[in-house]
This record gives structure tokens, sequence and C-alpha cells, in this order.
């Protein structure tokens, strides 16, 4: 019996109209263009505004590109997991609100929480699912409004982060095609230098914590970038080595779009060059589990069928990963 892969058989990426420019943001917090540019890469980013509107409002968006796209029903999805950091409440989780709708009635939903490697946990769940033969349309989505756990009065975080996202169709493949093998990890010891203080079950809101700011994004960046760099490269090497791979063979790196000191540091620790290294925080910023959809969907139209591709993410928590897939179109 062939061996049934799972493979991308479209994508669709959505980002918010409004555009945070490096000069608005001057005007908010004591930084400017050229320091922003210079240490993140970032010259605008895009933010979700509008009463009411959360992560599933991209989701949606996001989705329905999707299905317009392959030219399918809601109705013919049996899955959809979400992978964001920003759900739109507590519960219910944001893939349930986005499969409602969207109108995906056979559908049961769910969210995965693994920050900015969310895209990357959610994707190796959607394939195993279709690998085992139980499903044959997944939808995976990855999606964030950052915007609404950033202290935009804090220049470290506030010039990173902006909203946007994207989704991923995934059908069975017996051509050898679509997700090819992963190194996905987790080490909670990190969760010291990022994490978000306040609003889980240690920390109720309260009154106290929204006046002290604890609802916002904290990060110590040093101990950050060294464990990104460290950890996105190690686990893109490990793809390589199992199966039996040079970097030579890889025809494109996606990585999350943290920090564009990191993605250069990965790149060149392990030796690919730059035309071949997926890049548009420059427009987008860092969108945590949107920037890998996003990046594939942007880049879509230069991915050749069998193209050999590595993606790679490292978030809070700590978390961090690589898969490694072939183009299915």
């Amino acid at each position: 019996m062939p061996t049934i892969q799972a493979a991308i058989t479209a994508v669709y990426g959505w980002t918010p109209d409004y555009v945070l420019t490096n000069a608005e943001l001057e005007n908010m917090v004591d930084t400017n263009d050229e320091w922003i540019r210079t240490r993140t890469g970032i010259h605008e980013r895009r933010i979700l505004k509008g009463e009411g509107l959360g992560t599933s409002e991209i989701g949606f968006h996001a989705v329905t590109g999707l299905l317009e796209k392959r030219g399918i029903d809601a109705s013919e999805i049996d899955l959809l997991i979400c992978a964001t950091t920003t759900p739109d409440m507590q519960f219910p989780a944001t893939a349930n609100i986005i499969s409602d709708r969207v109108g995906a009635v056979n559908a049961f939903s769910y969210d995965i929480n693994a920050a900015c490697s969310g895209f990357l946990f959610a994707l190796e769940t959607g394939s195993r699912f279709i690998q085992s033969g139980a499903y044959k349309k997944v939808v995976v989505v990855g999606a964030d409004k950052m915007s609404s756990i950033i202290d935009y009065t804090d220049r470290a975080t506030c010039i990173i982060f902006g909203d946007g996202g994207g989704a991923v169709l995934l059908e069975p493949s017996e051509d050898e095609l679509g997700v090819q093998d992963s190194s996905l990890y987790t080490d909670g010891s990190g969760k010291v230098y990022l994490h978000q203080k306040a609003g889980g079950s240690v920390k109720p809101a309260t009154a106290e914590t929204v006046a002290a700011g604890e609802h916002f994004v904290f990060q110590d960046g040093r101990p950050v970038f060294k464990a990104a760099v460290k950890g996105m490269t190690s686990a893109i090497n490990n793809v390589l080595e199992k199966n039996q791979l040079k970097v030579e063979d890889i025809d494109w790196l996606i990585p999350h779009q943290a920090n564009i000191r990191i993605l250069n540091s990965v790149a060149s620790m392990i030796g690919i060059p730059e035309k071949n290294v997926v890049v548009n925080i420059h427009r987008y910023g860092n969108t945590t589990s949107g920037t890998i959809p996003l990046c594939l969907w942007e880049w879509e139209g230069k991915f050749k069928k069998g193209d050999k591709i590595i993606l790679t993410a490292f978030g809070g928590g700590f978390t961090w990963g690589a898969i490694y897939l072939t183009w299915a179109y």
C-alpha cells in the first residue's frame, strides 16, 4: 500500500489594512526608524483595529480565502486547528469560532498554543490526522492579534510585533509530496525569559494586574536571542541528518520572522545562501503564529512542485523545531 503523506494543497494569508510604521512609533515611544530597522529588520507592521475584532477575524478571512482559492465548500473540512497565542477568549477555542463563521459544519476544531512555534506544532498535528487515513481535508490556521497584548510604551516589544496570519489546506498525497519529517522541542524552564505574567489561572486578572501592566508580553531579549539561534539551528541540522540531506539539497528555508538578526544568524550557521531564505519581516513584523503561513502565501508563486522546504521557529515557553516538507504543486 502506498505511503500517505499530508500535502499542502493551498495556502492563503490575510493582514489588516492599518499599517503601523516606524515613523508613527517614533511619536509613541523613545525610538527611531534607523534603530528599529538595524536591530529588527522591521519597517512596518499591520494592526487589527475595530470594536470586537479578535484573532478569529484574521482566521476567518484566511480560511475564507483558502476555500475560495481551492474551490471547495467549508462543509468538506474534516478538522480545523488554529495555532494562536491570542485567542478571542479563554473558551470557546478560536478554532471553534472560525469554524462557525466559515460554515465548517462537519469539522471538529481546537486551538494549539505553542507561542511562535504554534504553526509548526499545529501543522505536524494536522499532518498526522491525514497520514493516519482518518481525514481527507484538514485546515491549519496560524494567526495572532499581538497588538492586544503589547505595551505601546515599551520600546523593547512594541516595535517588534504585528497582527496577521494565514491558513493551509492539508490533503492526502501518494506521490511522496508533503510533510516528510519534523523535530519539535519544548523547555518550560525558558518561561522566565518570555511570558505573559497575568491572565492565567496562577495569576487571574484583577484591577491590580491590569494597572501593573502584567497582561502584556514580557521578554528578556538577550537570552531569548541566544536560545532561538541555537534551537532553530539544532532542529534544522537534526532534520537534515535524519533525512540524509545536505544544506545544498534545500530549496527554501522559511524561518519564523522574529528578528532579522536571528534569521541571518540561523542562515549563516547552517550555511544556506541568503537567496534561499524567505523573509518578509520588514512588512509585517513578528505576527507570532502567523509568520510562517504568511511567508508561504507570499512566496507561493516562487515554489515549484517537489521543492524541498524547511520550516523553523522558536517561541516562548520555550518551544522550537523544524519541519521538512516537499512542495506539492
